[in-house]
C-alpha cells in the first residue's frame, strides 16, 4: 500500500516538472500566449490533483 501511494506522488511530480520544463521551450507563438496556457495546464493539474486525492480517500474508506 505505501509503495503505491509513493508511486503515484512520484509519478505525479515527475509529470509536474517535465510538464514545466517542456512549457518553457517552444516556438515565439507560442511565448505570445504563454501566461494562458500556463494558466489553462495549472487549472487541469489542480483538477486532476483534487479527483486523484478524492479517488484514494474512497478507496481508503472501502479498506476500513
Amino acid at each position: 500500500m505505501k509503495f503505491a501511494l509513493i508511486l503515484v506522488i512520484i509519478i505525479m511530480l515527475t509529470a509536474v516538472v517535465l510538464t514545466l520544463l517542456v512549457a518553457g521551450k517552444g516556438d515565439s507563438d507560442y511565448s505570445k500566449s504563454t501566461k494562458r496556457n500556463i494558466t489553462n495546464l495549472s487549472l487541469i493539474y489542480v483538477v486532476v490533483i483534487i479527483l486523484s486525492l478524492f479517488a484514494v480517500g474512497i478507496y481508503f474508506k472501502s479498506l476500513a
